[in-house]
């Protein structure tokens, strides 16, 4: 089946557009019945020579134009801009032409009508120029008459041209028809028509009607004025449905497919992505688009307009800092992460005002709260670096830990491998709460040295987990899930009888944390979270569970000996700087150790600062060398 494109028309009334769409297919969308108009919206097809399909959507009013162009083909449609010879720029057309460049729409074709009436010449240089200086740079331009037929056969080569670039839309994708017009049939149906733009539909489908998410059947559907089994889009539909209750639907509801689609009444955004090119003027710093419109401020709390496909929703504003913010929406809509929506002044709706707009792009349709001191400046940090399309692993690292299932319904597709059941994590959070469970089992263990370990439903309330299947996933050596209680579990070589059980817990935690980082001494706070003061250090020290490098630098017995391997493999000499990147470590730690190891003649400190490692103690016992001295509490 050949591709349909869907072309939206952009330009003042009486500039010929009808007039032009009639030209080029045969068919005039204006002069259709109101009962056609009502099931089939002011479209018309025009097959093109390499057998691709263009829609024309001709739309007059701006906030029908603004609608048209948020449920067209997709994230990137087509809009055809046309100017009349004889009247030229207008400000309906630099309104279109704004809200066209606020939403990064990139394709576009510029037609000058009427140029049997006036020299068209100059009202293409003049209205190419204009357009040279929005988003779109220098596109394509044809003068034609609709009375004479001139230019047509340069307009349809334009046109293939134009949908030969526009990228195809994804038969797999989630399907989402925000709906434009609804009629009441016999029978207790009810027929709709929007624009799928991506996606697959099928008769029998169950769908889902947003904002109410209640669930209506496809009884019919029709495509192009024909009846179809399945529609693939880009295409526009109409569809009967049942089920639909007592509350018909109306201009501004959505059809989505259950269980990809997010609910959403908040969302976070990024306003104005798009940046200026050179040479455009004077350009509106909050839009990236000519100065046709003011640009919205967002550094205060305030209400908006928010047009999403063929809805319009008050929201109420709340900056995150330059570029970004929270909409709170008066109605919840289905939303992903990267739909692009249009911000806008209420109340401005004239063709000729210069209202406030700007586009925006959805970089997180479940934002956490910002109750916390601080979380506005740092959700501003975070999501400052996000691209347009935010991936898998930025949203975990937000969240911290999501389903599957509600990340796929946010509108992202490659999901990383679950840690448990459907739940994702963000690598960084998992290791934090792995040490989080150490320092609340240790704990527990100090109160409560005779409990046999410490309740699941305990320690899933202590580190604020959704579902005890992430505590036992969590519960990786040196803990262990065994009737119904999370213990940490003694290595074989832990003597724990010489020391107290608060103790042997901390340490058996403290030393899984060396193992995977040998070198990575615990800081102050993390021993204090442990519940290690000094004295419980030097009982570990004593028990020979510990070893104690510095006052501040504590590891695991045997780290010296490694550290003397590792960094044998050096060029020799070495600095302390590539001693601590060979041993994965920090200066804190780096340093105390190389002079450790001086000390107990692992290593040798030479006159420029730099080291060389003296022969292991197995060679030094060879050739008759004295051992080096065994590291205590020190």
């Amino acid at each position: 089946m050949s591709a349909t494109h869907v072309v939206v028309t952009a330009g003042q009334p009486d500039h010929g557009k009808s007039a032009l769409i009639h030209a080029l297919t045969g068919t005039e969308p204006a002069r259709a019945t109101a009962e056609r108009r009502a099931v089939d919206p002011e479209f018309t097809c025009l097959t093109l020579p390499s057998g691709a399909q263009a829609a024309f959507v001709d739309v007059p009013g701006l906030d029908r134009f603004i609608a048209s162009v948020l449920t067209g083909a997709g994230p990137v449609p087509a809009v055809m801009f046309v100017v009349a010879a004889d009247q030229g720029w207008l400000p309906q057309s630099a309104t279109q032409l704004t809200v066209v460049s606020a939403l990064g729409i990139r394709h576009a074709l510029l037609v000058v009508t009427k140029s049997d009436v006036a020299d068209p010449a100059p009202v293409l240089a003049d209205v190419a120029a204009r357009i040279s200086r929005s988003t779109h740079g220098d596109v394509a331009a044809v003068a034609v008459s609709s009375v004479t037929g001139a230019g047509f056969p340069e307009l349809v080569a334009a046109l293939d041209e134009l949908c030969s670039g526009l990228p195809a839309a994804d038969p797999g994708a989630p399907a989402r028809i925000w709906i434009e017009r609804s009629v009441a049939m016999t029978a207790g149906a009810t027929e709709v028509t929007g624009t799928l733009s991506a996606g697959t539909v099928h008769a029998g489908d169950e769908l889902l009607l947003a904002p109410a998410m209640r669930p209506v059947r496809v009884c019919e559907l029709r495509s192009l004025g024909r009846p179809a089994a399945a529609v693939t889009g880009t295409a526009r539909v109409a569809l009967t449905l049942r089920g639909v209750g007592g509350s018909p639907p109306r201009r501004g509801m959505a059809l989505v497919q259950p269980g990809r689609w997010t609910l959403t009444d908040v969302i976070d955004v990024r306003v104005g992505q798009h940046p200026p090119r050179a040479g455009d003027g004077r350009w509106s710093a909050a839009l990236g688009a000519p100065e046709a419109t003011a640009p919205v401020q967002l550094t205060r709390s305030r209400s908006v307009m928010v047009h999403v496909g063929s809805a319009r929703v008050i929201a109420r504003v709340r900056s995150l800092g330059a570029s970004l913010a929270r909409l709170s929406l008066a109605e919840p809509m289905p939303l992903h992460v990267g739909d692009r929506v249009l911000v806008r002044e209420p109340g401005a709706h004239r063709p000729e005002s210069r209202s406030a707009l700007a586009g925006a792009v959805v970089l997180d349709v479940s934002p956490p709260p910002l109750a916390r001191r601080g979380a506005v400046a740092a959700a501003a940090r975070q999501l400052a670096g996000w691209p347009d399309r935010p991936t898998a692993a930025d949203l975990l690292a937000r969240h911290g830990l999501l389903r599957g299932t509600a990340l796929f319904a946010m509108g992202v597709p490659e999901l990383p491998e679950p840690v448990t059941g459907e739940w994702l994590a963000d690598p960084d959070h998992w290791r934090a709460l792995g040490h989080h469970l150490g320092e609340v089992l240790a704990a527990h263990a100090a109160a409560e040295p005779l409990a046999t370990g410490m309740p699941i439903e305990a320690a899933q309330a202590a580190l604020d987990l959704p579902d005890r299947r992430l505590v036992a996933a969590l519960a990786r050596p040196p803990f262990r899930v065994s009737c119904g209680v999370v213990q940490i579990v003694s290595p074989p070589t832990v003597a724990d009888h010489r020391l107290p059980e608060a103790v042997q817990a901390a340490i058996r935690v403290l030393r899984a944390d060396l193992a995977a980082a040998p070198f990575m001494s615990p800081e102050a706070g993390r021993l204090r979270k442990l519940g290690l003061d000094g004295h419980g250090i030097a009982a570990g020290v004593h028990a020979g569970e510990l070893m104690r490098i510095s006052q501040q630098v504590v590891l695991a017995p045997g780290a010296d000996v490694a550290a003397a391997a590792i960094l044998a493999g050096l060029p020799q000499p070495f600095t302390a700087a590539q001693a601590r990147q060979a041993l994965g470590t920090t200066r804190r730690t780096a340093i105390p150790l190389l002079e450790f190891l001086d000390s107990v003649g692992l290593t040798e400190r030479l006159a420029d600062d730099r080291r060389t490692v003296r022969p292991q103690p197995a060679a030094r016992a060879a050739a008759g060398a004295p051992e080096p001295a065994v590291a205590g509490e020190g």
